[in-house]
């Protein structure tokens, strides 16, 4: 009964979400852009290799870079909306993909494909601060929730896309890797179609100079100055932290695929699995973990489970490591399971403070800057598991939990101070 009345929960806040129909658009859209990525995601490496012809060094190396062009394009887009809104901003960024992977089509060098995969990496990172930005506009108080709603909403799109780019792998051919790449631009247009329909959402007027508006808290230069992020050092150390505290995205689709393959007996064919339990837990559960944050300090405190999901993660991965086939897909799969729980307080918990520690008047520049944290992530994310933490064994897989454990406590302590300031 309990979870048939989640289910109808979901599907009910589905058709009404926290914004009303400029909600619902955006949950479509965001359905659309996800799918589109998903393809990418699935497909790209295996387009560079057999069309492209580059070389596996090649395409980490375009991989790598893209990545660390994509942490530039949240605190870009940030200052942009906050002069042009966030609307025409959103196009924008979805355009910027369309015009950047048309060009991969016609690219056959590794110089060129490096340029218009890095704009499409930006691109995407930065419509994704926006797609954040408006949804805080948009679903006011109900974020959390809405949050949940747009998590159910893009995990269907990650599935859609895996699903049609499996049928474009399964072809084989130069000419069905094209149609992939051709599908995820036209999954950009329709998203930038639909953003087109939205209504820029209205932001409140510049909030009454005090704690967290003011020099003191915010790091501007005196009462009249627009708050800026770069000077605010309380909030670039929840940034800093916050990209810690990101790590379970890197441990499911690097660490954990990784580890299974070159340091347990688990089977090989364990590792689809974990994208699959990762879905449906997330489908399951993130309505009622959602439940647990409505404010900001009950954000704070939570920030600890998602230190503790993680440390039993890794805990759980380095006892795989001399077990036997049976033990270790039992150990793995259970860490999958703790890595998504992780995922899921992070999801609210990161979304809430992001917003709550920033100044309501500077809201673009800050959430563009809280940005960078998942763009750091996806950056540094898999180089720390490959170099690091998959190097040194067990020792490294439970160093990192207890690291993340203790950056949760931080982020908790931080986050406490902070809110006691500005509230």
């Amino acid at each position: 009964m309990g979870e048939r009345a989640g289910t109808e929960g979901l599907l009910a806040q589905l058709r009404r979400p926290p914004g009303g129909r400029d909600g619902r658009t955006m949950l479509l859209t965001l359905f659309v852009d996800r799918t589109g990525t998903g393809v990418w995601a699935a497909a790209c490496v295996l387009y560079f290799t057999e069309v492209g012809r580059l070389t596996a060094a090649q395409v980490g190396l375009l991989l790598g870079v893209s990545s660390v062009a994509g942490i530039a394009g949240t605190p870009l887009a940030g200052r942009l909306a906050a002069s042009s809104g966030v609307r025409p901003v959103l196009i924008g960024c979805h355009l910027l993909r369309v015009a950047a992977l048309t060009a991969v089509l016609f690219c056959s060098a590794f110089t060129p494909l490096l340029l218009v995969v890095a704009l499409a990496t930006l691109g995407d990172r930065a419509a994704r601060a926006m797609e954040m930005l408006y949804a805080t506009e948009v679903a006011g108080e109900r974020r959390s929730a809405y949050r949940a709603l747009s998590r159910t909403a893009m995990n269907a799109g990650y599935a859609a896309g895996a699903g049609l780019a499996a049928l474009g792998l399964a072809v084989g051919t130069p000419a069905a890797y094209r149609a992939l790449v051709v599908a995820d631009v036209a999954s950009f247009l329709v998203a930038a179609a639909l953003v087109a329909t939205l209504r820029e959402p209205h932001r409140a007027a510049a909030a009454p100079d005090g704690p967290g508006s003011g020099a003191a808290a915010d790091g501007s230069a005196g009462p009249a100055a627009r708050p800026n992020p770069w000077r605010d050092a309380g909030y670039l150390r929840f940034v800093a932290l916050d990209a810690v505290l990101t790590i379970d995205d890197a441990i499911l689709n690097v660490g954990l695929p990784l580890w299974l393959i070159h340091s347990t007996r688990a089977p090989h064919a364990l590792v689809p699995a974990f994208l699959a339990i990762n879905t449906v837990v997330v489908v399951l559960a993130q309505l009622r973990v959602s439940a647990l944050v409505s404010t900001a300090r009950q954000a704070v405190r939570v920030v600890p489970l998602y230190g503790f999901a993680v440390l039993g993660c890794c805990a759980a991965a380095a006892l795989a490591h001399r077990t036997g086939a049976v033990a270790a897909s039992v150990l793995l799969l259970a860490a999958t399971v703790l890595v998504t729980l992780a995922e899921l307080v992070r999801s609210v918990v990161s979304w809430e403070l992001s917003v709550a520690l920033a100044p309501e008047r500077a809201r673009p520049e800050y959430l563009g800057v809280a940005g960078m944290a998942h763009s750091t992530e996806k950056a540094a994310g898999p180089l720390l598991l490959t170099g690091a933490v998959l190097a040194t064994g067990p020792l490294g897989w439970l160093t990192l939990g207890a690291a993340t454990t203790a950056a949760a406590y931080a982020q908790r302590r931080y986050g406490a101070v902070r809110l006691s300031v500005t509230r």
